[in-house]
């Protein structure tokens, strides 16, 4: 698919007179536990032509696209983007550390991927993670799981332990992650991802409470640690100068 992405990309830069400066692999494909059947989650950011930014009005900072052979698209603008990097949105620091990456401009990469770093704030994206795998917890504490609910639990469970206990941005690969857990509980979590590889999305599973135990007392543990957290340290002046030395790129 990887030639399509990248004629797609090639098609909205043409269509929307934009220059896409990133364009990653994000969702289960990313994180290394994909199904046979699982969309290609395709995120980007773009710049438009300097004079674009000189408007007064508020203009639309999102690009959207949805194809009939699964390729899910949603791109931000380069403002936009600084906004929410301010923020420390959990979603755009991890698209600078996807391991399916389709277009890079390495300048851009190498100017901004710094402030990724510097902006990412622990107990913000601790408590977006939080809030997440509370939800799917939910969802899993049924006889009948869905596997691809079980594995947004574990995912998201696991990225808030390792902010916790490392304090840097969480890897993109769920493997990764996986040096938080006991050999059993890891042993438990490979075999489960052998399995989703074999069947769609739909699959339900039986629930092993096992897991799911290890699973509730981590959030738990999580909730009790997130609010001691610290927040980022952006640098607005030096964040605007590197806004405009991109868009001289």
């Amino acid at each position: 698919m990887t030639p399509k992405i990248i004629e797609k990309i090639k098609e909205i830069e043409e269509k929307k007179s934009v220059e896409v400066l990133l364009a990653v692999e994000s969702g289960s494909r990313a994180w290394g536990f994909s199904s046979p059947d699982s969309d290609y989650d395709i995120r980007f950011i773009y710049r438009h032509e300097k004079d674009w930014y000189l408007s007064p009005w508020d203009k639309d900072e999102t690009i959207e696209f949805m194809t009939e052979d699964d390729l899910d698209g949603s791109g931000w603008d380069l403002r936009k983007t600084f906004h929410l990097l301010l923020k420390s949105n959990a979603a755009l620091l991890s698209w600078f550390y996807s391991p399916i990456v389709y277009k890079a401009d390495e300048k851009f990469v190498e100017l901004f991927r710094p402030f990724a770093e510097v902006c990412f704030s622990p107990i913000a994206v601790s408590y977006h993670y939080l809030s997440m795998s509370k939800k799917y917890l939910e969802a899993c504490r049924v006889d009948e799981v869905k596997l691809k609910s079980y594995f947004y639990c574990l995912r998201t469970t696991l990225t808030g332990k390792w902010i916790i206990e490392k304090g840097t941005v969480p890897p993109v690969l769920f493997s990764d992650l996986l040096v938080l857990t006991d050999d059993a509980i890891r042993q438990k979590i490979e075999d489960l991802i052998a399995l989703k590889a074999t069947k769609g999305e739909s699959y339900d599973h039986p629930n092993d409470w096992e897991l799911f135990g290890f699973l509730e007392k981590t959030v738990a543990e999580n909730e009790g640690k997130s609010k001691s957290l610290s927040g980022g340290k952006a640098d607005r002046g030096e964040m605007e100068r590197v806004f405009r030395e991109i868009l001289k790129l």
